[in-house]
């Protein structure tokens, strides 16, 4: 699939968008308002821990959001082609556990989230470079 050329839409823009859309449901806790914002008609989904569809998203991070307070993501990067955005992410939780994570977003031709793929991997204790994760 690929999009038309569009004058008005940027990689900025459609990264900015997404960023926004991932703090909000995460950090903000407000999913219901992210999926309204920033989602177009449909949601796929592909993390095998949430169910697809809009709703399924929304009560997954709304239960998250009670049974985690205090969660928090930081972007430590994004990159966008085409109707494509990945962020490369620094996920916390609560718990003590923190997570490198790359999530994958498509959006619509009108630069609207319609899909969703992630990959998650927990920060280890050691490493055996001086690199980091991040």
């Amino acid at each position: 699939m690929s999009r038309a050329p569009e004058t008005d839409r940027t990689s900025d823009k459609d990264k900015a968008n997404v960023i926004a859309f991932y703090e909000m449901m995460f950090n903000d806790c407000r999913p219901a308002e992210a999926i309204a914002t920033y989602a177009g008609a449909e949601y796929i989904q592909h993390n095998p821990h949430v169910g697809d569809g809009k709703a399924a998203f929304v009560a997954y991070f709304e239960r998250m959001a009670t049974e985690y307070p205090g969660k928090r993501v930081e972007v430590k990067r994004a990159i966008a082609e085409g109707q494509y955005v990945v962020l490369h992410c620094h996920q916390i939780w609560p718990d003590g556990l923190e997570y490198a994570g790359i999530d994958i977003f498509r959006l619509d031709d009108t630069g609207k989230i319609v899909e969703h793929w992630d990959v998650l991997q927990v920060l280890p204790d050691n490493s055996a470079n001086e690199n980091g994760m991040f």
